[in-house]
């Protein structure tokens, strides 16, 4: 089982790149998101590999963030989330904006993924919606999500990314804005700090 290959860029495709180690290319199927940010050719380069054995192929799935790797494994859990579709959904969501759809169950930027539609987006949201926290990269966020599970504080949040969407802000940014706020302000903020502030975050 291959977990990680570090060499020579040698070509790059529309969803793959080919890898040169000592001489031998690996194909190395990739996110748009990752294959944007790969170096130029013959640069030195190193993946965090997903290897999938199937009866007639063996396919390679490659990450530069091993957030990234682990969103994929995640994601392909989901029924009728495969390899192409997972690599879909990391090409227009970042690791940290997909985090943030599921915690504030936004259907509409999960759909923004080619191949998945409200069913397909909603199994996703509803499967993933407990392991984001199992993601320590993501700890904080799903934390401030429990936090805000009960009394008040929900209130507040909820009011919050609402004032947020209404004005034109997709709900997953918000919600993440919304959170990262609630971490860093005093305990007795107000729904007005919060849409004040997130604004600040949105807009920065």
């Amino acid at each position: 089982m291959i977990a990680k290959l570090t060499g020579l860029l040698d070509s790059v495709g529309d969803d793959w790149a080919v890898l040169d180690v000592g001489g031998v290319g690996y194909l190395v199927f990739c996110s748009t998101r990752t294959l944007s940010q790969l170096p130029g050719s013959g640069e030195a380069v190193s993946f965090v590999i997903e290897t999938h054995i199937r009866e007639d192929h063996i396919h390679l799935y490659g990450f530069l963030e091993q957030a990234e790797g682990e969103w994929f494994r995640l994601l392909t859990t989901v029924q009728g989330v495969g390899a192409k579709v997972g690599l879909g959904i990391l090409s227009v969501l970042a690791p940290k904006d997909l985090s943030d759809a599921i915690l504030a169950q936004d259907k509409g930027m999960i759909t923004r993924a080619p191949g998945v539609g409200p069913k397909l987006a909603a199994r996703i949201l509803s499967e993933l919606k407990d392991k984001v926290g199992g993601l320590e990269q993501f700890a904080p966020a799903a934390a401030a999500a429990v936090f805000a599970e009960d009394g008040a504080a929900r209130g507040i949040l909820d009011d919050a990314v609402s004032a947020l969407v209404n004005l034109g802000y997709p709900r997953g940014e918000a919600f993440g804005a919304v959170t990262g706020v609630m971490r860093t302000m005093r305990d007795d903020a107000t729904v007005e700090d919060l849409i004040r502030v997130g604004l600040k975050e949105l807009t920065a």
